[in-house]
């Protein structure tokens, strides 16, 4: 096999960006496309042969190697059911699931079916991010003490994301997903120096948000991650957050700094009075100076993170622990034990 063929459960934008990444990849080839709507729109803008309207019929063709499951949160277990038992290796966007349960059933029965289980962690494979990396590998900075991240921006579109159950909570399994993932990645050493401590403090939900008064998960969200070895992260997301989405990360060592910005951190500045097409993913609008995004799916990792996952299916290899399942549900242990300390109003101490 030279090239994987790949079916895609959903249809909006997360389904947009794996199709704009895969089609950068001569080693893969999107043939077709499940969902309940949209279908007609995203198989024109990407030339998918083969729809349908119901994704199990997609699942039962023998010439699909690879499922891009990009429906919203509250679908990712049936759909990665649905595809272990079939037999296709699975990449699933975040969060893993919208609770540990189902999380673990997830991976029991990729397990069981003997298929890969790619966990879409796409700071992992962001440019910046592994220059950062490859810098303190180095020993630029000395030994990490302290590391900051953060996603956020003014608030979700989806109805699914404004729902609490549906989501599997509000911005911080939404947002800051991202940078626990990232920092499991980057500090765990490949899951062995696990987050021995969380506290974790979001708003209510509804009347208790900040802006969003309609979502009825949480619109601002923090927590503090305390490693084995000693290490301690900070971690944000938010939807209280205005003029476009920023994600950053901050690492601190004892010997120096490192300060990455994802989105904000275009090489472009442009000044318009009647403003143009699109800058940044969540801007409200383009007037002004602003600083449009060069390649932003590049730029956010997609690109190279669906690569990997094609490579590992075409080398029978398995996933590094950043792109694993146990990474993804390790995601989904540290998101509970901060819900839990937020709502007890203390730390919660375990191992993750």
């Amino acid at each position: 096999m030279d090239k994987v063929r790949i079916g895609i459960v959903g249809s909006k934008f997360a389904a947009d960006f794996h199709c704009d990444s895969y089609s950068r990849n001569e080693k893969a080839e999107v043939v077709a496309v499940g969902a309940i709507d949209n279908l007609e729109a995203i198989s024109r803008k990407w030339n998918i042969p083969d729809t349908y309207e119901d994704y199990r019929q997609m699942l039962d063709r023998d010439d699909i190697q690879l499922i891009s499951v990009c429906v919203p949160n509250f679908l990712h277990h049936e759909v990665v059911l649905e595809a272990a038992r079939r037999g296709k290796h699975i990449l699933c966007e975040k969060p893993l699931a919208t609770n540990i349960q189902d999380g673990e059933a997830m991976i029991a029965a990729c397990e069981k079916a003997g298929v890969k289980l790619f966990y879409a962690e796409d700071w992992c494979f962001a440019p910046a991010l592994r220059r950062v990396i490859s810098i303190v590998d180095e020993g630029a900075v000395g030994d990490v003490v302290y590391v900051k991240a953060k996603e956020t921006h003014c608030g979700t579109h989806s109805p699914f994301a404004k729902n609490a159950k549906t989501c599997g909570g509000g911005c911080l399994i939404h947002l800051a997903i991202h940078p626990i993932g990232w920092i499991l990645h980057f500090l765990s050493g490949g899951g062995k120096n696990k987050v021995v401590e969380v506290i974790g403090k979001v708003n209510g939900g509804g009347a208790d948000n900040y802006v969003h008064k309609d979502n009825t998960g949480e619109d601002w969200a923090v927590g503090i991650l305390k490693f084995a070895d000693g290490q301690h992260a900070f971690v944000e997301g938010n939807y209280v957050t205005v003029g476009g989405m920023d994600d950053k990360v901050e690492i601190y060592g004892k010997e120096g700094l490192v300060k990455a910005d994802l989105t904000m951190g275009s090489s472009l500045d442009v000044y318009s009075r009647p403003g143009y097409a699109y800058a940044l993913e969540k801007t409200d609008n383009t007037l002004g100076w602003t600083r449009p995004a060069v390649d932003e799916f590049y730029n956010l990792g997609y690109v190279h993170e669906l690569a990997y996952a094609v490579d590992c299916v075409l080398k029978n290899e398995p996933p590094m622990y950043g792109l694993s399942g146990a990474a993804g549900l390790a995601c989904l242990q540290i998101v509970d034990a901060m819900y839990r300390s937020s709502r007890e109003g203390k730390t919660i101490q375990g191992e993750w």
